[in-house]
């Protein structure tokens, strides 16, 4: 669903931008009450997996294929501060790098796909959550409506936008009925990855799913057919190093998204994403514009010089993956950072002054 340069006109897309960085804005001082230094790395992997799992294209219906947007997964897994910036670095390395989503189109993406996704999914996935029965299988369920539903806002969104400066005269009608329709089909294939991903993190280490924190009733597990009580997360019990490391789910995470980037995508759907079909269909393309950078070594996620098209594109999704977690992992651990010289700076204020 990444929109190029062209479908919007200028102060739409430059509207988009302001929002965009309003939002990033608000998630950098947001995240620091997410992110510690130690769950930086995690962050960073959130969004190599979101990279990778974008690199998967299902097929939906009628020639027309859909992929991960990630920002539900992203806020489940991290908060939902940090799940926009963990988006926001993907579409930005995919914009510069890969030569994916137009530049000035970049305010557009950050605002349908991962401020939206956020916004929608989060609070309604944290809703579901406290109403259900405090299972594994209902944080699961929770997370398969949220992500379900955040795509189609997404779509709508863009819809939204296209209707105040789209380039093309195209009735708005027939827009939002196609971009609508089609991405409720996606945020089926949305809704399975996001479960899948949050069910398998929650069944080895609930404490590290953000979204189940902080709720009245513990979680329980089902281990053997009875049900159990999982480690608090609000205030998780001492454990032994072995069993708090992080060191292991990133080794685990980070190998999965290598997997998934590197050899899985060479088998993703070859036909066009929902926006693409839409636009297509419909004639919203007319104006986009190529990417200032389509000639760049690794557009269109592919190793320029390598003629052996699987080599290409896994060595293309592999330094993506890399790029990825190192620039994620570098953005979180300066907000980490940021949250500690904040507390520092409470404890030395008298007692009683504002800061």
């Amino acid at each position: 669903m990444h929109a190029p340069d062209g479908f919007l006109d200028a102060p739409v897309s430059a509207a988009a931008a302001v929002v965009a960085a309003g939002a990033i804005a608000v998630s950098l001082r947001g995240a620091r009450r997410e992110l510690e230094e130690r769950t930086a790395p995690l962050a960073g992997l959130v969004a190599a997996f979101v990279f990778a799992a974008q690199m998967l294209n299902f097929p939906v219906a009628g020639g027309t294929s859909g992929h991960l947007l990630g920002g539900a997964l992203a806020a489940i897994l991290v908060g939902p501060f940090t799940g926009i910036l963990c988006v926001s670095v993907v579409l930005l390395m995919q914009a510069v790098l890969f030569a994916d989503g137009g530049l000035t189109a970049l305010g557009v993406n950050v605002t349908t796909m991962a401020l939206t996704t956020a916004v929608v999914a989060y609070p309604l996935f944290r809703g579901l959550v406290k109403v259900l029965p405090r299972t594994r299988r209902s944080v699961t369920a929770a997370s398969f409506v949220a992500a379900l539903v955040s795509v189609p806002a997404s779509a709508l969104v863009f819809t939204l936008l296209f209707w105040a400066g789209g380039t093309t005269d195209v009735p708005i009608g027939k827009v939002a009925a196609a971009m609508v329709g089609v991405h409720l089909l996606i945020g089926l294939g949305e809704a399975v990855i996001t479960a899948l991903t949050v069910g398998a993190v929650v069944a080895v280490r609930p404490d590290l799913v953000h979204g189940a924190r902080g709720l009245r009733r513990g979680l329980k597990l089902r281990v053997n057919g009875e049900l159990v009580d999982a480690p608090d997360t609000r205030e998780p019990a001492p454990a032994p190093a072995a069993v708090r490391s992080r060191r292991k789910v990133w080794i685990t995470g980070l190998a999965t998204s290598l997997l998934l980037a590197g050899f899985v995508s060479f088998y993703a759907s070859a036909d066009p994403d929902g926006l693409e079909k839409v636009a297509g269909d419909h004639g919203i393309d007319e104006k986009a514009e190529e990417h200032p950078i389509a000639g760049s070594p690794l557009a269109d996620y592919g190793v320029k010089d390598v003629d052996d098209d699987r080599l290409s594109g896994g060595l293309a999704g592999v330094i993506g993956v890399g790029v990825t977690v190192v620039a994620g992992t570098g953005v979180f651990h300066l907000v980490a950072r940021g949250r500690r010289a904040d507390a520092g700076s409470d404890a030395d204020s008298p007692a009683g002054t504002s800061v």
